[in-house]
Parts: C-alpha cells; structure tokens; sequence
C-alpha cells in the first residue's frame, strides 16, 4: 500500500493479470513500460483503484543502456521515489536467437543497472527492491528450447548474485519463476533449429497454471519481499 512500482511489461498476459493484482493493494503509482500499447487492458487497470495513478510508458527492452537511463531519469523526476523494479519481459522462440537473449536477459540487466544510479547507496540512493520474472525452465530446463531455457537460467544467476551485492548497494532482488501458464506465449513456439516442431503440444500435455493464478501468487512472494528469493 502506498508504493510506487515500476513494472517493465506489465501489459502483457502475466503481466496484466499481475498487475490488476497490485492494484488491489492499494498502491500509490504503477508505471507499466511495455513495447505493447494494450489500451483496452490500460483502462481496466485504471478503473480497479481510482486512488492509484497508473502510467504508461512505450518502452523496449532491447534499446541501449543509456536510453534506459533515459527513461527512468524521467519516471524518478516525477515521482521523486520509485520502490520496486518488477521486470518482466520475455520472448520464446528459439529461432531468434539473438532476441531471446536480448529480451529476456540483456534488456533486464540493462533495465535494472540503469536504475542502480538512482537507487544505490553508495552513491547516496535510498535502496531499492528488483523482483525478476523467470522461469522454472532456469534451473528446469526445456531441452528442446535451449536458447530460452539458457537467457532464463541467466536471471536467476544474475538475480541470486543481486541479492548477495544487497550489503553494498542496498538493492535487494528476488526472481519469481513460473511453471508453464497458459499464454499465447506457449500455444505455439520454435523449437532450436527444429529439433522438436511439436514442443509446444507436448509441453500443454503436463500441468499448467492460469495467468491469474500465476499473478495471484506472484504477488504474495513481492508481499513476502525475501531477499534472495528463489520463487
């Protein structure tokens, strides 16, 4: 309640879900970055908590770091404080190469070492708490799609190493890593150079989650904001 969050991809189908969740919290801004203009979902956000201020902002991922740099300098000088990163971008196609790796590990680092300069303490910055979205596939791999599995396994690295800097930067991390949810993400997929063109059917054979179940419980690890937390 009364918090400021940023969520990078807060638009798409977890992400909408999740954050029609936060809002049911009571929070004081949400700023979504999404490369997805879902008018339609932005409206509903806005309508769930009237007392929240919800923003939108046009933001891809895969621009340099200093654009990011760019975008959150224009988020803090508004809202002055921001308390929780949520970045949840991500992409599953294992032909594109060079996109996955982009979208779901460059653009994070990128995203959460641009907003270091605001909130490290070494440079006089309050502190900070960064939640990444990966995936059971980080430590679970989908052998079929070894370039998402591989960039996913990377944030939770990149995020378990977060937390152990916490001491000196002040920023905490934690990464929420969804079982397989019923997206468009999943209803149909590359395989690394074909190596399985049914990897997607297959995969929907086994247990799946909803999107607001996943969102439901996703919320309850920010609320339990573990340091190090391997949800």
């Amino acid at each position: 309640k009364g918090k400021n969050v940023i969520f990078v991809a807060g638009l798409g189908d977890i992400g909408l879900d999740t954050s029609k969740e936060l809002l049911t919290r009571e929070l004081k801004n949400l700023v979504i970055l999404d490369v997805r203009e879902n008018t339609e979902g932005l409206c509903a956000l806005k309508e769930i908590c009237p007392e929240t201020k919800v923003t939108f902002i046009k933001y891809d991922v895969t621009v340099p770091l200093d654009e990011s740099k760019k975008v959150l300098k224009k988020i803090f000088d508004k809202l002055k404080t921001v308390d929780i990163l949520i970045n949840g971008a991500g992409i599953l196609d294992d032909h594109k190469i060079e996109a996955t790796i982009a979208v779901n590990y460059t653009g994070l680092v990128n995203t959460t070492t641009a907003i270091m300069e605001f909130w490290d303490k070494r440079c006089g910055g309050p502190g900070g708490i960064i939640c990444n979205i990966g995936s059971v596939t980080g430590f679970n791999a989908i052998y079929q799609v070894p370039v998402y599995s591989g960039s996913k396994a990377a944030v939770v690295n990149f995020t378990s190493s977060l937390a152990k800097l916490a001491g000196i930067t002040g920023v905490t991390a934690y990464s929420v890593n969804p079982g397989i949810t019923r997206t468009t993400l999943v209803q149909k997929f590359n395989s690394w150079l074909d190596v399985e063109p049914d990897v997607a059917e297959l995969l929907l054979e086994h247990p799946t989650q909803s999107t607001k179940e996943c969102a439901e419980n996703f919320v309850k690890a920010i609320e339990k904001n573990k340091n190090g937390g391997l949800w």
